[in-house]
């Protein structure tokens, strides 16, 4: 049988049952990363000699990107795995690394999927060609259609939910959620999901996360243009840091919820200039995807249930932003 095919029966069993999804989701996620294991099955290859390919919606040097490179790369040298990492936030381009990856004949495809229309050829033809694929980051809810593996990532409208949680109870009525990347399904799931938790209104700004400078200014005069909002929800942690010094430069007393965690953004929360960061730990979505490769390789698993797996939300706030700024600092949060 394929090896795409067994990967779609092993799916189709693993989804009879919703509760035993569930209880695969929680019994596989966290514990590749913990250690090697106690099992032969479950014992890490020293060498395994496999190439996995990581395409991302993204130029290199993004520092968000940077935790999930790492990440990867911290699981490929774990088994003696070589991984690449490519990205471009034009689809059209992604598009062409993918099919690159397809034609190396590597052993597995980790892709973020902004536009998963855009993406669909490259990804269904890698899937024809027997090379598993992995999605990471976005796409959740197209990746089981296109027959990729499983997903790691984020809800994103729960995320926002969640987000908007926290501006309601800091008692903003009047947010601008500012989305840096156009046409990204999940930054738009982001926003609505804190509309709908709101107990106010909120309006979507649009910035382009290519220059941050202007992003920056684009906040500022949105603020000086209504003194009345009271809130700020940014979708990156570069646009993050912006909305700070936008807030400072319009004098305005806008509270700032953002997405995603650097060394920044932990300084700027411990200081209160930040009043929330959601963390959907990319290092995990760059290191879980090599780990359940080789997993599937050498024990035949597949992990998730025919469900996501989810790396976030969590929450980064004045009482544990000192903790996740030691990990920040290191590259891996």
């Amino acid at each position: 049988m394929p090896l795409v095919s067994r990967i779609s029966a092993r799916r189709t069993l693993l989804g009879a049952s919703a509760g035993f999804a569930l209880l695969a989701l929680t019994a596989c996620t966290g514990q590749p990363v913990a250690g090697a294991g106690s099992g032969a099955g479950a014992a890490p290859a020293d060498d395994s000699g496999r190439t996995y390919a990581l395409v991302v919606h993204s130029v290199p040097g993004d520092a968000f990107w940077d935790v999930v490179k790492t990440g990867a790369e911290a699981a490929g040298n774990r088994y003696g795995a070589t991984v690449t990492y490519q990205g471009d936030p034009d689809v059209q381009k992604q598009s062409q690394l993918i099919e690159t990856a397809i034609a190396a004949k590597v052993d597995g495809i980790i892709v973020s999927m902004a536009n998963p229309e855009g993406l669909r050829g490259a990804v269904t033809a890698a899937v024809a060609a027997d090379i598993p694929v992995i999605t990471i980051n976005s796409g959740a809810e197209e990746s089981a259609a296109l027959g990729a593996m499983t997903h790691i990532g984020q809800g994103e409208y729960l995320a926002g939910q969640g987000a908007g949680s926290q501006l309601a109870a800091a008692s903003a009525k009047k947010v601008i959620c500012v989305i840096h990347e156009a046409g990204n399904a999940g930054l738009e799931d982001r926003c609505r999901g804190a509309a709908d938790t709101l107990d106010g209104s909120l309006t979507n700004v649009q910035v382009d996360i290519a220059n941050v400078a202007e992003a920056q200014s684009t906040i500022t005069s949105a603020l000086l243009a209504d003194p009345g909002i009271d809130g700020v929800l940014t979708l990156n942690s570069a646009v993050g840091v912006a909305a700070a010094q936008a807030v400072a430069e319009a004098g305005s007393d806008a509270q700032i919820g953002t997405f995603d965690v650097s060394a920044d953004v932990t300084s700027l929360i411990s200081d209160g200039s930040i009043l929330f960061a959601v963390d959907q730990q990319p290092y995990l979505q760059g290191y879980l995807p090599v780990d359940f490769f080789e997993l599937f390789y050498t024990n035949g698993n597949v992990v998730g249930g025919s469900q996501p797996v989810y790396s976030g939300p969590g929450f980064v706030t004045k009482e544990n932003a000192e903790q996740v700024a030691t990990f920040a600092g290191n590259g891996t949060r």
